[in-house]
């Protein structure tokens, strides 16, 4: 049986990561400083409480010598990085440095597999963004981020170091039989429709008078399970570098609106239109094509079904 240690495996993404790799009949090891819910249980055959980067997360590993590891540990927002950096820094380049520090010197044979991010690109110029594009990001979550891939591609050259990084989008939607899904209050724009919609609250839309179609935002949604997909088909695949995960198109948060409330059959949404924030690109979208071709790998759910799914998780909740 091979084996795969997921870090932030309490999370939403570790999670339906942990998920798939369980359902392909993987041993799953879970590292995080909380412990999962119990939802999650039944997939990890162990489960450390404990930071990735401490001496017993890093004997286990040694321990177990893992087929492959699953980086998604880590510090998250964009904006609170901007008014406290420190934690971005320290909890994701300085930690995970010294968990490859000690993969590299202890020679321990892993393909290491890396949650990045779209924050590297910053507001990039044109959209929608491949790898080949400049990497500015705008805020110490994006260069934290950023810093990482620089250090796993220098230790690739240098160490014969395996890893694979995806740059996240727009990661949504909940697990198509109801096993896992997002946690209430998330900052994503669907789980707050959806979050307004169920309590009967209005909504905030920041902004409808961009440079686009219809005036809302534009981005690129890719469904959770995808994302782990990508995870799996990297975990047995020779691919190295640095890979988009998106669907290659993208919807306004407009479309997001009016589908949210075609899924839930609600009569409408109350809708506040806000200042656009500081900051917000009007579109940002990628191209997968490189990680496609490698892998065979292309997002399966549209934006109906990461809705509906969602709205299944989060009804199930109350």
């Amino acid at each position: 049986m091979r084996t795969v240690v997921v870090t932030g495996a309490s999370g939403y993404i570790g999670g339906q990561t942990a998920i798939f790799f369980h359902d392909q009949g993987w041993r799953v090891i879970g590292i995080d400083r909380q412990h999962p819910s119990t939802h999650l249980d039944g997939y990890f055959s162990k489960f450390m409480i404990s930071g990735f980067e401490t001496k017993e997360s890093l004997h286990m590993i040694e321990q177990t010598v893992p087929d492959a590891i699953v980086h998604c540990a880590g510090t998250s927002l964009v904006g609170p990085s901007v008014k406290d950096p420190a934690p971005y820094y320290e909890n994701n380049f300085v930690a995970t440095k010294r968990l490859v520090d000690f993969l590299v010197d202890k020679k321990i044979k892993t393909k290491f597999i890396f949650s990045s991010s779209a924050a590297v690109y910053g507001e990039p110029v044109l959209t929608p963004c491949s790898e080949e594009d400049p990497t500015l990001p705008v805020s110490p979550y994006g260069e934290s981020k950023l810093m990482i891939e620089m250090m796993c591609k220098s230790y690739s050259q240098a160490y014969d170091f395996e890893y694979t990084a995806f740059r996240y989008f727009n990661v949504c939607g909940a697990d198509v039989q109801g096993r896992h899904g997002q946690e209430k209050n998330a900052t994503h724009i669907i789980a707050r429709v959806l979050e307004a919609i169920c309590d009967n609250k209005q909504f905030t839309l920041h902004g409808n008078n961009y440079l686009t179609f219809d005036g809302t935002c534009v981005r690129d949604y890719v469904h959770v399970n995808d994302i782990a997909r990508a995870h799996f088909l990297a975990s047995k695949n020779s691919t190295v570098g640095v890979y988009n995960l998106g669907t290659g198109s993208g919807y306004s948060n407009q479309q997001v609106i009016d589908t949210a409330v075609q899924v839930t059959e609600s009569d409408s949404l109350n809708v506040l239109v806000g200042p656009i924030r500081e900051g917000d690109p009007a579109m940002l979208t990628c191209t997968a094509k490189s990680f496609e071709k490698e892998t065979g790998w292309y997002p399966e759910y549209d934006l109906n079904s990461i809705i509906s799914t969602a709205w299944k998780w989060h009804t199930r909740e109350l």
